[in-house]
């Protein structure tokens, strides 16, 4: 009689509608409330383009990470995929680009709900990180609770910000009906070139769909559940952003969207709303903001630390990362130090490393998953081949559109990131 040591396996509880919730968690935040803001002044009402430009490159990836997931269903997304498909080198990369692309973003996450928080509340900006402190210690602990109580939390969420850019919309569509035709001509202001660079900026605004692959090990029948649940969250974003970058632009034109990003306290569609209707529908869209931002927090705890676990089952990072808990619901040394990591950018009081940086190291860790996903053979395929083959391309293409020092910085962790992956396996 054989016996395995395989590692202890998180248990499987969520369906296709809890794992769509997540997935929408970790998407609608950060890239509607500001990166629309970002990509406007980059392509002006073009940037209504970029946004379906990329959905488009989104929903490639999107189908790729679903298949791969369904037939490996483990956490660490491409991490995995990399080291299973394609070689540890390809894997190492992939969770190294994840987890420097994605702490920072949590930690931006956190500084932004507790600017929006001030702003309702009237407080100084002198609290901002003491509050965005105090946020990443209680996602911390929720997703150190397990599976169950982050998708009962994370519902919630999601609840208060759909409900809050559905307002949005509303309010905007009379202003948008009298006016919009001037505020959305020309459609095009500015170069192709610029419509790739918010292309890419849009795209990041969507890779919240990855988090849904990275617990594929919690996923039930994770072979029908994660393809379908992507799907669902890919489509229902994409007509979300569409229709909020329309009519947020046709109500106050680019210029209002574009401008209110570099202020310290407010959102683009927060300054819209106030634009259109007022101190209390600007009420609204800042409580949106703030719960659209504890999500994308939450969210990326949880993805960041399934990752961090399957690191630890290879080390490539501490062994210690890839204990679970007695109930064996969460990865707590992974959780525990992801939340340790994201408190220290916290402090730091400006992660404007930012959207920029993220675009490209997220566009390279899903050129991988895209790669990985041209190894599937026949049977293990849900999708034609050249959906990997766009999804391929695309990422690449537009990873090199952001700033040029952006992408060479980028090139440079990825080179000291293979060292220490050499240096590991050679003492090991």
């Amino acid at each position: 009689m054989s016996v395995t040591n395989s590692p202890p396996q998180l248990q499987r509880e969520l369906g296709v509608f809890g794992a769509t919730l997540m997935g929408l968690g970790s998407i609608v935040g950060t890239g509607v409330f500001v990166s629309i803001g970002i990509a406007a002044g980059i392509a002006g009402p073009a940037v209504i383009l970029a946004v379906a430009i990329g959905a488009i490159v989104a929903t490639c990836n999107g189908l790729n990470s679903a298949q791969l997931a369904a037939n490996h269903a483990v956490s660490g997304g491409t991490y995995e995929y990399g080291y299973k498909y394609l070689t540890p080198a390809f894997g190492f990369t992939a969770g190294w680009m994840f987890l420097v692309a994605k702490t920072a973003s949590a930690a931006t996450a956190a500084l932004g709900f507790a600017g929006y928080l001030l702003n309702i509340v009237g407080l100084s900006a002198n609290w901002v990180v003491p509050i965005a402190l105090l946020a990443v210690v209680i996602m911390t602990l929720i997703v150190l609770s397990g599976i169950r109580r982050s998708h009962v939390a994370n519902t919630v969420i999601v609840s208060v910000t759909l409900l809050s850019l559905g307002f949005f919309i509303l309010i905007c569509l009379p202003r948008t009906a009298e006016v919009g035709l001037d505020n959305l001509t020309p459609f095009f202001t500015s170069s192709p070139g610029a419509v790739l660079h918010a292309s890419a900026l849009m795209f990041v605004a969507y890779t919240g769909y990855g988090r849904i692959a990275t617990m594929g090990e919690e996923a039930r029948s994770p072979r029908q559940t994660i393809p379908k649940a992507m799907i669902v969250c890919l489509t229902l974003t994409m007509l979300l952003y569409i229709t909020v970058a329309t009519v947020g632009i046709g109500a106050v034109g680019v210029d209002v969207l574009s401008d209110s990003v570099g202020q310290t306290k407010a959102a683009p569609l927060e300054v819209a709303a106030r634009s259109v209707g007022g101190s209390s529908a600007a009420l609204v869209l800042a409580i949106g903001a703030v719960t659209a931002m504890l999500g994308v927090l939450l969210n990326l705890i949880l993805g960041l630390s399934r990752v961090l676990l399957a690191m630890g089952r290879r080390s490539d990072a501490p062994r210690f990362l890839a204990r679970l808990n007695r109930q064996q619901t969460a990865p707590h040394w992974a959780v525990i130090v992801v939340g340790g990591a994201i408190a220290l950018l916290v402090l730091l009081g400006n992660v404007k490393t930012t959207w920029s940086f993220s675009a490209f190291s997220v566009l390279i860790y899903y050129a991988i998953t895209n790669l990985a996903s041209l190894r599937l053979n026949a049977s293990e395929r849900l999708y034609p081949v050249w959906v990997g083959w766009v999804g391929f391309a695309s990422c690449l293409f537009l990873a090199f559109w952001v700033e040029s020092v952006i992408w060479q910085v980028g090139l440079g962790l990825i080179v000291a990131g293979l060292i220490w992956h050499k240096i590991r396996r050679a003492v090991s």
